[in-house]
């Protein structure tokens, strides 16, 4: 439901979530918080199985995550819960560690990879916290965003991969290049009631969200949870609920209770769910890549999702990125020590709070408290979703991630961004994230090299500074203007800007390149100088040439 524009006097007033705050929006934040809900509780469960954790641990997450970060972060519009961008590490985690993820039941091998990995959790949590107490949420800022954007479409193919089998019915285990040739094998074997739930709720992800704006009242119910209203019932008549076997074209199929989510079967059950870590398994030294993958991953997926979500803000607030990424440490922390994945500042959910009308942080609160009761007091009709049309809603959002348009949009941008784009999303698939994004980074920097940034300006800013009047300061760049340069001169620009009150004009005119990454940077430093009621001005763009027609291509000197 997209509510009515905030009118004048709501815009001059800017909504605070504070406890005048909770009272003036209650109606926007609890109507919010419901809607969002309908979307959080079939994607917490099907992120958690697919992460290769018991169902209730996405349930866990999303209700600690919007219970303290409300109190903690600043954000008033981001849903804090799990996320389907740290599936492939979690379920990663969980294999190495020996589990497989619930794919042939839940066993005790299962379980001690599953205490393994939130311990795992306990340590990245602790990282986040301390980062965020020494101020270091800028460094999100460090990472290119052709890289970025080229993990998270390696992410959403993952994502694909591996809940295809899921959403067909049939066992699929393996590195994503290995399961992707087995698809054909897949499509054969595949159990045609539980298939026909998948490809059923496949299509409703689809299809839904192009009708629904036509269905009059229909229309405020998301697409998870049309899945659902369809799906439950075709289970049901599927009767998964009881162990049987039926025949279908000469073949014999199974159907029981392991086609449905493994809910608790009473009320009040989850909380006999709670599971705390094994801290041994931190005396491994397999253990640690893995944190640091969640750590760097989480922090990176949570701050940028966090801004994102700034600029959508009607009110055009700003999120404290140092105190976000404490309130999503501290959040982790809690949830790790309790049986619950890994959560971030979540895209999605995020923006369809914003759309639901919610004003404050409290939607994201009520959301939480919506999921606490529905999950405590009705388990056993939880029990009765298919895992079907869950891995159905994540296969709709791993093709989300790697959407085609994301390639159209960076080749538009330019064919080096493309290429750096495509290079990291395979290196992705082939290795691991930390590699791949590794990949793309190491390449971004020789195709600056290439295009003349020399070595020492990579990572330090050539700049000299003047005074032009009294309220207005002239930063003049050298060198290269670049991502990996970024940062230091972000906080010169903050400094004079922000911190000294004053006008700042950036020339550009004399640098060798700047890149993409930096272009977007500095348009998004425009806004904020606005909002502060400040001017932030760039000159010498029309000196350079642009490597594309985009607004943001990179920018290179051309030798005269």
């Amino acid at each position: 439901m997209t509510d009515a524009p905030p009118n004048e006097v709501e815009q001059s007033e800017v909504p605070r979530g504070d406890f005048s705050g909770f009272k003036k929006y209650l109606k926007y934040d609890l109507v919010s918080g419901l809607l969002v809900f309908l979307i959080a509780l079939p994607l917490c469960l099907g992120i958690s199985l697919a992460c290769g954790y018991p169902p209730i641990a996405g349930i866990f997450t999303a209700i600690i995550g919007a219970i303290l970060a409300t109190f903690i972060s600043n954000s008033e519009l981001t849903i804090k819960g799990p996320a389907a961008g740290l599936i492939v590490i979690a379920i990663g985690c969980i294999e190495d560690f020996g589990g497989n993820g619930m794919t042939e039941g839940w066993d005790a091998a299962d379980m001690t990879a599953y205490k393994a990995a939130l311990a795992v959790g306990v340590a990245a949590a602790i990282m986040q916290i301390v980062i965020g107490f020494l101020r270091a949420g800028i460094l999100v800022e460090f990472f290119p965003l052709a890289a970025v954007h080229g993990m998270l479409a390696a992410i959403g193919v993952i994502i694909i991969i591996k809940q295809f089998p899921v959403a067909l019915g049939v066992t699929g285990k393996g590195e994503p290049l290995e399961m992707l040739r087995e698809f054909p094998h897949y499509i054969a074997e595949a159990n045609p009631a539980i298939a026909a739930i998948g490809i059923v709720s496949i299509l409703i992800m689809f299809v839904w969200p192009m009708i629904s704006s036509k269905l009059g009242p229909l229309k405020v119910i998301p697409s998870p949870m049309a899945v659902l209203i369809v799906a439950i019932p075709m289970g049901l008549t599927f009767d998964l609920m009881h162990e049987h076997t039926y025949v279908f074209q000469g073949h014999e199929h199974k159907l029981d209770e392991s086609f449905l989510v493994k809910m608790p079967d009473r009320i009040f059950g989850m909380f006999d769910d709670i599971t705390t870590p094994d801290f041994s398994a931190l005396s491994q030294a397999k253990a640690w890549p893995w944190v640091f993958m969640f750590f760097i991953i989480g922090s990176l997926e949570s701050l940028l999702s966090a801004k994102a979500i700034d600029l959508l803000d009607p009110w055009k607030r700003k999120t404290d990125m140092d105190k976000d990424i404490i309130a999503v440490g501290v959040g982790n922390l809690c949830s790790a020590l309790v049986g619950g994945l890994p959560m971030i500042s979540e895209i999605v959910r995020s923006k369809a709070n914003i759309d639901n009308g919610a004003r404050t942080r409290f939607a994201d609160f009520w959301h939480g408290i919506f999921l606490l009761i529905c999950v405590a007091l009705i388990p056993t009709y939880l029990h009765m979703i298919p895992l079907a049309a869950l891995a159905a809603m994540l296969v709709f959002t791993g093709y989300r991630l790697a959407h085609p348009s994301e390639f159209l949009h960076v080749y538009r941008i330019g064919t080096e961004q493309l290429l750096i784009f495509v290079t990291t999303l395979i290196a992705v698939l082939a290795t691991d994230l930390l590699i791949g994004i590794a990949v793309g980074i190491v390449l971004k920097m020789i195709i600056h090299m290439i295009n003349g940034v020399s070595l020492k300006s990579l990572f330090r800013p050539y700049i000299d500074v003047e005074e032009i009047d009294e309220n207005t300061s002239l930063i003049i760049a050298r060198e290269s203007a670049v991502f990996s340069n970024w940062i230091p001169l972000r906080r010169q620009i903050v400094q004079l800007g922000m911190g000294q009150r004053r006008n700042v004009v950036i020339d550009v005119s004399g640098v060798k390149l700047v890149d993409h990454s930096v272009m977007e940077k500095l348009d998004e430093m425009k806004q904020d100088f606005e909002q502060e009621g400040l001017s932030f001005e760039i000159r010498g763009l029309d000196t350079l040439k642009p490597l594309s027609k985009d607004h943001h291509a990179a920018r290179k000197q051309v030798k005269k």
